[in-house]
């Protein structure tokens, strides 16, 4: 069961929601944070860090020996990347997406690839939970290679909870395409019900079951029920405007462990979405 947990803003507690589900869940269990231009799980989770590897994308690299500025490097790279001025090829690494195209229609074969740094993906354990998280480098303007290489980590063994990055943008896509149910994490407000509009359009696309969480849900008015009423979007919990709450957040602690009684109500979302997927 691979569950990606989004919001159409940040803010509304997706965070929150991801760790202390993945917390009540206890073994078998593994946390993705594919957040990677601002990961946070692991202030909730604190794991003890076992693993970090260098990402790195291929990008092209010119043997200026062998080329002979015939351009057709340039002509198939949509995104400007890599091209010809005068006597010179010039590859421009930040904007390479690692298609690889230049390198495949090279007559000369004077392209080879060397590598980019994406990031870091840190991994480890705490009391038996499954930890992984990316970290984008600084000024690295492309985020789903990295995510991507962070879900190559989703056991088929393990239920797998993926914190997704905020938004409707490609990132987003790259963290909830392929999951068995999306859960989107929204708060009663006007920028909450427009965002949440946006991650509702976009899972129809992925053609995806999903399910809302109500944060903060004594706030605000109702029109988020009634958008969700009208789409038929199962609303699966409610988190109220507690000062608790938001104490132990701001602690970096998990619901669960300082209310638990709030550990059964997310076994009990659980248990609602695994209804909702079979």
């Amino acid at each position: 069961m691979i569950i990606s947990i989004a919001s159409g803003k940040g803010g509304t507690g997706k965070t929150t929601v991801a760790t202390n589900l993945a917390v009540s869940l206890g073994s078998d269990v593994q946390i993705l944070d594919c957040d990677v231009e601002e990961p946070n799980a692991h202030l909730f989770i604190r794991p003890v860090i076992e693993d970090i590897q260098t990402i790195t994308t291929p990008v092209p690299k010119i043997d200026e020996k062998k080329c002979n500025l015939c351009g057709k490097c340039a002509d198939i790279c949509q995104f400007r990347a890599i091209i010809v001025i005068g006597e010179t090829v010039l590859p421009f690494h930040e904007l390479c997406h690692s298609c690889r195209g230049c390198l495949l229609v090279c007559p000369e074969k004077a392209i080879t690839e060397t590598g980019r740094e994406l990031g870091v993906i840190e991994r480890g354990h705490k009391n038996g939970l499954e930890f992984v998280h990316g970290k984008l480098r600084i000024g690295e303007a492309m985020s789903p290679p990295l995510i991507n290489k962070v879900r190559e980590y989703t056991r088929d063994d393990a239920i797998t909870i993926i914190d997704a990055p905020p938004g409707t943008s490609c990132p987003v896509i790259a963290a909830m395409n392929g999951a068995d149910f999306i859960l989107l994490v929204t708060e009663p407000t006007p920028f909450g019900l427009y965002d949440l509009k946006l991650a509702v359009e976009a899972v129809k696309i992925l053609g995806i079951p999903c399910g809302l969480v109500i944060n903060r849900s004594d706030m605000g008015d109702d029109k988020v029920h009634s958008y969700a009423e009208k789409e038929s979007v199962p609303i699966l919990m409610e988190i109220p405007f507690d000062r608790q709450i938001a104490e132990a957040y701001s602690r970096g602690e998990l619901l669960v462990d300082v209310m638990p009684e709030w550990k059964e109500k997310f076994l009990g979302l659980y248990r609602r979405i695994e209804e909702i997927v079979g």
